[in-house]
């Protein structure tokens, strides 16, 4: 099934790109492949939770939020080729904004690497790394980007 129809059939679809808070753009292509900048887990404009993970921000609720980013990630992939071009997603990078002796960053970003299993299947099997870091932009306690190769 397309990737679109996969997002229909959840009951998802591509919000609008989240415009960047820096001097970058959301995402570039070079050759074959589309790097993402950093997608914070905005929903209409806004962060619907802010803080650290294992503090503020339950691993569940931030499972949630890596979801968010990864579908962010995607809309600004479908900006820049459109989804359809997606061969393969490559890599996932996520940083978790973590409290003193919080340690379930690979949990927490699954939820970013199970949405893209759900949307391309065997081509959403990637690489990955999970970061806790001090702190994020605008308080942030998730932020995932995305490499994939497109045709």
């Amino acid at each position: 099934m397309p990737p679109k129809d996969n997002l229909a059939a959840m009951g998802l679809e591509l919000p609008p790109v989240v415009p960047p808070v820096a001097s970058y753009v959301p995402a570039v292509r070079t050759g074959s492949l589309v790097y993402t900048s950093g997608q914070l887990p905005m929903v209409d404009g806004k962060l619907p939770l802010v803080g650290k993970v294992g503090a503020e921000v339950t691993a569940e609720q931030a499972q949630d939020l890596a979801r968010t980013c990864a579908l962010n990630a995607i809309a600004a992939i479908d900006a820049l080729v459109g989804i359809d071009s997606i061969v393969k997603v490559v890599k996932v990078v996520g940083f978790v904004a973590s409290a003193p002796g919080f340690t379930g960053q690979p949990g927490v970003i699954n939820g970013a690497s199970n949405l893209l299993g759900d949307v391309f299947g065997d081509a959403g099997v990637h690489a990955r790394s999970a970061v806790g870091v001090a702190e994020l932009p605008l308080n942030a306690p998730v932020e995932v980007e995305l490499i994939v190769e497109v045709a």
